[in-house]
């Protein structure tokens, strides 16, 4: 039995026409189920919902054979772990992003990075902020939050926040402004190399299936 991590919201959204391409379909809808481990048209194989967060821990230690990720959530975990151990064959290029840092529209963001300002950045992803800031010689305190970015500007606890951007819609509507790109953001198949050796036959059929899904999604 293969088991492929996902997370519900738009990782699931996005990879469901890439498993119908490569011959799988989900049985079971896990905004209406309450179950947490779902059966695929294929009996090798089984989809386990977890938290985004989670899918590099579980791929890792063997909760599960392969799983999608973003690479935000792979570089932070990497980060945290001294590295992950992951194989990680192919860029899927669904669910794609950008991380950014954004500031009020009445702060002078430009001005304090040029000043050499010590500056409040809120975020979830400190290892990528951090390694951003040293980059550009940046001094900053790192605050971390898990949600709600957009309110540490607003009330004082942050200058600016280091966080995920698609339209931009929720920082216009809290008046803050995208100050700075750091880097695209899209979900990754990652593979647990052990699980990979074992069952080489099966696992390699099911990436080159995901890969050719991908060259043939136009994306």
């Amino acid at each position: 039995m293969i088991t492929l991590a996902l997370s519900k919201g738009r990782i699931f959204d996005d990879s469901l026409p890439l498993l119908r391409a490569a011959g799988v379909e989900v049985l079971d809808d896990p905004e209406k189920s309450r179950k947490l481990i779902l059966a695929t048209s294929r009996p090798d194989l089984r989809v386990v919902m977890v938290r985004a967060s989670d899918v590099p821990t579980y791929v890792q230690h063997g909760g599960a054979d392969l799983g999608v990720a973003g690479l935000d959530v792979l570089l932070e975990h990497a980060a945290a772990e001294g590295g992950d151990g992951l194989y990680r064959p192919l860029d899927l290029r669904i669910a794609r992003c950008r991380m950014s840092v954004a500031a009020r529209e009445d702060f002078d963001y430009a001005a304090a990075v040029r000043q050499g300002a010590r500056i409040r950045v809120a975020t979830k992803y400190t290892h990528c902020a951090r390694q951003h800031f040293a980059a550009k010689g940046v001094h900053v305190d790192l605050i971390k939050l898990y949600g709600s970015m957009e309110l540490a500007p607003l009330t004082g606890l942050a200058d600016a926040i280091v966080d995920l951007v698609s339209t931009g819609s929720t920082l216009k509507a809290n008046q803050l402004l995208e100050v700075e790109r750091i880097m695209d953001i899209s979900a990754r198949l990652v593979v647990n190399p052990a699980a990979l050796k074992l069952n080489r036959e099966a696992m390699r059929g099911l990436i080159d299936a995901f890969e050719a899904a991908v060259g043939g999604s136009g994306a």
